[in-house]
């Protein structure tokens, strides 16, 4: 399975733009598939997730302004990001487990639950 993330770039406060994250080598539907980000100096953070069949869900801190979305006949998941702040600069990534669903959401908001990555695609949000 590969992951290709893009879309990233340099917005104004309040801007918006949208991640794409292509996969590759595997059939689609049957992923988990979320979105992290990683600012410098911090530790990698949960975004978004979305599981197929269920609505996304959200970190608090991007709940309202984020969504996550699929389209399975491009293999494509997206992360539609408006309102955005400066403290949303960082690389974002990409991430997919094909292992079985563990049972919650919680669980899959730690890096550690996914097998998969994309390569990022940075953020930048000025002020």
């Amino acid at each position: 399975v590969q992951l290709q993330a893009s879309g990233g770039g340099l917005v104004q406060a309040g801007g918006s733009l949208r991640l794409s994250c292509a996969v590759s080598g595997r059939s689609f539907n049957v992923f988990v598939m979320a979105w992290f980000r990683q600012a410098p100096g911090k530790e990698r953070e949960f975004v978004a997730i979305k599981k197929s069949g269920d609505d996304p869900n959200y970190a608090d801190s991007v709940k309202g302004r984020f969504t996550a979305s699929r389209d399975a006949a491009k293999n494509t998941l997206y992360l539609q990001m408006n309102s955005l702040k400066p403290e949303d600069t960082a690389v974002y990534y990409c991430a997919l487990t094909n292992k079985v669903w563990a049972g919650t959401y919680y669980y899959y908001t730690s890096p550690a639950r996914y097998n998969y990555w994309g390569q990022g695609t940075q953020v930048t949000v000025s002020s």
